[in-house]
């Protein structure tokens, strides 16, 4: 589940939380509310923006030309 949560504080800072989205497609998701937000003075990447997304397989043909064949020769 994809979510950003924003904390305001009484001074006008705003902390902003990206969780359960993979790789750099956060920094795309929040570009246009960080612009109209000001300016940006810290930023911590978590884990999840290293991490690769993962490509699934679903079906069994696909799983199938997926696998390579070798000659028993």
């Amino acid at each position: 589940m994809e979510t950003l949560e924003f904390i305001i504080y009484p001074d006008g800072r705003v902390q902003e939380r990206v969780t359960g989205i993979v790789g750099r497609s956060c920094a795309e998701v929040t570009a246009a509310i960080e612009e109209k937000l000001g300016r940006v003075v810290q930023q911590e990447q978590t884990s999840e923006f290293f991490a690769q997304p993962s490509l699934q397989v679903s079906t069994q043909a696909d799983v199938a030309a997926a696998q390579v064949s070798h000659s028993q020769w």
